[in-house]
């Protein structure tokens, strides 16, 4: 386990990431949105959860978009986490799969509203990397 200067800067550079941020805006952003407290928490937190050790960064988006589909109310953080799965190599084809299996083991209500919200961030994401696109 890092220690706590390591994981604050491995909390940083996840949420820099994940928030398409610079790392030095990071923790002003999470702080005036949820408070010091929370906000420390949440990037210490981060920073080890999100360390590239036994698990890719692919395998953890796969699994933390997973959960988020089977909570109710936090679409906001799924949608977020869906696109920085998409940024992990995660493939359309592979988030519709887990769909497919989340019907089974969560109920077809979650899985399909989870699908909406997945084929939303896919079309914007894709929307956003055509912008990114240099011109011919």
């Amino acid at each position: 386990m890092a220690d706590d200067k390591g994981r604050w800067q491995a909390g940083l550079a996840a949420y820099a990431s994940q928030f398409r941020i610079p790392e030095d805006e990071v923790y002003e952003y999470m702080r005036s949105r949820f408070g010091e407290r929370l906000a420390t928490e949440g990037v210490l937190a981060t920073g080890a959860a999100w360390t590239d050790d036994c698990l890719s960064l692919r395998d953890r988006s796969l699994v933390v978009v997973t959960t988020l589909a089977t909570q109710n109310g936090v679409e906001a953080r799924l949608r977020t986490h869906v696109r920085w799965a998409l940024d992990h190599g995660v493939t359309q084809e592979e988030l519709e799969a887990l769909a497919a299996l989340l019907a089974v083991y969560a109920g077809y209500p979650r899985a399909s509203t989870a699908i909406e919200l997945f084929r939303e961030v896919i079309a914007e994401y894709g929307a956003e990397e055509q912008r990114n696109q240099p011109l011919k």
